[in-house]
């Protein structure tokens, strides 16, 4: 019997179907949980709080209209963003989709935004 050819037959590369292995020690996650998770707004605890001492109230629509251009805002390699409402200011790491710090729109008016490569106004 020729050796090269039981060496191609035993070679990793060969054409020989390999069993896979199913990892039960991670969860499965779909690809909509997934894609949610990468997608949805953080609040950080600071920006929390400014939302509720300010009585700042964001409704679900609108966080939603939030979401969508922070994710065109990383599309385009904004880092850090300001979000302009009609009722509120909002400064959040677009990366990390979360909003840093939060504030009425009466305060950021007379406010010097620094360290933010991009601005969102939604109306």
């Amino acid at each position: 019997m020729d050796h090269r050819i039981l060496q191609i037959q035993n070679h990793p590369l060969s054409l020989q179907t390999h069993k896979k292995v199913k990892h039960s020690g991670q969860p499965e996650i779909s690809f909509k949980d997934a894609l949610e998770k990468e997608t949805s707004i953080v609040i950080s605890k600071h920006a929390q709080k400014r939302l509720d001492e300010r009585n700042i109230s964001i409704q679900d629509y609108k966080w939603k209209e939030i979401q969508m251009k922070i994710s065109e805002a990383k599309t385009k390699g904004i880092r850090d963003s300001l979000v302009v409402t009609n009722d509120a200011a909002l400064i959040v790491n677009v990366p990390n989709n979360t909003v840093i710090t939060a504030m009425n729109r009466e305060e950021a008016n007379s406010q010097i935004f620094t360290n933010i490569n991009g601005t969102i106004i939604l109306d």
